[in-house]
């Protein structure tokens, strides 16, 4: 007789005792196995609904209890042109603190941590995402709460002036931390798009903060949160469930700076126009301690890319992927990027440089390709020279293994990140705030596929007949003039000898 259950199924696995048992048909005495099949298409597509007010409502089913719903509008840094520079960082500090149903920001997480629930509001150059990630069964508290901080916020005197001191200590620390990143990102857009949209300052500067009071916010608020500018975006629930919380908290709201139609809405196109940006900082004591970083100077040069709207996007981020590279403190490994060229070309062969990493910032009307690096202040010269052969080679020979790794590495990330709940959100909501629809990721992925080397030279040969953006900071009493630069990038045929004449 045939035995069946746990023990039996032991010794198959050990594929000793029972010899004469096919596992190719079902085991007398187990129930039928119940396969998992795929579901039908519609169940992974972004569903998008506009009501009667403009606003438009996406959702992405996601398996789990949990939800991530918020609030993006087409609103940030680059608006600001007709305004005070700073507004959306206030913005950005001020939300979820006290609104027309909630008396303070302790009532508010309260109310949240019922639900399992966290907060947070992020302003970038043309976007500002207010999310809650709760249980899924909160979710009509949670888009009450969003609609009463976005369209009903107190915006107190005593908020208004924390919010202030807030805002004095980041710049500080902005100004003092050892990872100069994010100042370097500010220059660089200031350099690039010189005064206009997103090459405005995201951070308020230290001169605004006493000019920006209730009476500026309305104003701004008035113009630019309107319900075409928004989207409400959610991950993890029932589209028809959302869109009638929707309806229920976002339509026919009166917000609490008024209604009426918006004024002064800043529609500008990005002008590009390259240039440099120096910061003269002694950078010999920005981190003391046992084990203190070198006195560096850091260097960011960049090149106009393109508009995540247009078909040159996709080949644009598969050369970034290609560049890579990172800090030469990194530990290597799967996934680090170890055969980008940027690891190969420069920080393999180059040991006194700490830095070089490539970097791709894309808007709805621009974008921007640029290479940071970093090294000791006597040697900035020779680092410049050796960061603009790099932009000189990318419009050279693109092999087939590192082309396919790039893509393979690009598509692997993408997969990897929208694992996580909260990246689904926001990639839903942009894409609808920007095209009204979403593409899914078997679609980028195919397109990735499709990207073939001539794709990256047309792409590379076309954004080096621009003028570059550089931002530099530290020691730069080595730096190469800008002119020098910029008739370095100019070579087309990436000869050596005549960047050695151009920087020598």
């Amino acid at each position: 007789s045939r035995r069946c259950g746990l023990a039996a199924g032991r010794s198959y696995s050990g594929g000793g005792a029972y010899p004469g048992v096919s596992l190719a048909c079902p085991l007398p005495g187990v129930p039928k196995a119940v396969f998992a099949a795929a579901e039908r298409r519609e169940r992974f597509e972004t569903r998008v609904t506009v009501l009667e007010n403009g606003l438009r409502v996406a959702s992405q089913n996601k398996f789990g209890q949990f939800c991530t719903v918020g609030v993006l509008v087409n609103s940030g840094s680059r608006h600001e042109a007709k305004y005070l520079s700073g507004i959306s960082h206030f913005l950005e500090k001020l939300a979820f603190s006290s609104t027309a149903q909630f008396g303070s920001k302790d009532e508010i997480l309260l109310t949240l941590e019922k639900h399992g629930g966290i907060c947070d509001c992020q302003a970038s150059r043309d976007t500002i995402m207010y999310a809650v990630s709760a249980d899924a069964r909160g979710l009509d508290t949670v888009v009450n709460l969003l609609a009463d901080v976005t369209l009903q916020p107190r915006l107190s005197d005593e908020e208004i002036e924390m919010t202030r001191m807030a805002i004095r200590f980041e710049l500080e620390d902005l100004n003092m931390r050892p990872d100069p990143e994010p100042l370097l990102t500010e220059m660089i857009h200031a350099a690039a798009f010189r005064d206009n949209t997103v090459g405005l300052n995201r951070f308020c500067p230290v001169e605004n903060t006493d000019k920006i009071d209730r009476e500026v916010l309305h104003s701004y608020l008035s113009s630019y949160y309107t319900p075409e500018r928004m989207v409400l975006a959610g991950v993890g629930i029932e589209h028809e469930q959302l869109v009638e919380c929707a309806r229920k908290y976002l339509l026919g709201v009166e917000p609490v700076w008024g209604s009426g139609r918006s004024r002064g809405v800043d529609r500008s196109v990005a002008q590009y126009t390259g240039g440099i940006v120096k910061v003269e900082k002694d950078m010999s004591d920005v981190s003391l301690g046992p084990t203190p970083i070198p006195e560096l100077t850091h260097i960011m040069i960049g090149l106009e890319s393109c508009s995540f709207l247009e078909d040159d996007f996709i080949p644009f981020a598969v050369l970034n992927m290609m560049m890579g590279g990172g800090g030469s403190f990194s530990a290597g490994g799967p996934g680090k990027g170890m055969f980008t060229r940027l690891y190969l070309n420069v920080l393999n062969r180059h040991h006194w440089m700490y830095n070089a990493t490539s970097y791709h910032h894309s808007y709805e009307d621009t974008g921007l390709l640029c290479i940071h690096a970093s090294a000791d202040p006597k040697q900035v010269r020779e680092m410049v020279e050796i960061i603009t052969r790099e932009f000189i080679l990318m419009a050279g020979a693109v092999g087939e293994v590192e082309l396919e790794r790039a893509k393979t590495q690009l598509k692997s990330m993408l997969m990897m990140n929208l694992e996580s709940r909260p990246v689904i959100f926001e990639d839903v909501g942009r894409q609808v705030l920007a095209t009204n629809t979403r593409k899914l990721p078997h679609e980028l992925c195919a397109l990735i596929s499709q990207v073939k080397p001539t794709d990256i030279k047309r792409v590379v040969t076309k954004m080096l007949h621009k003028k570059p953006a550089v931002a530099a900071l530290g020691d730069l009493t080595d730096l190469p003039t800008y002119e020098h630069i910029q008739a370095a990038l100019s070579s087309k045929d990436g000869r050596l000898p005549r960047l050695y004449r151009l920087f020598r």
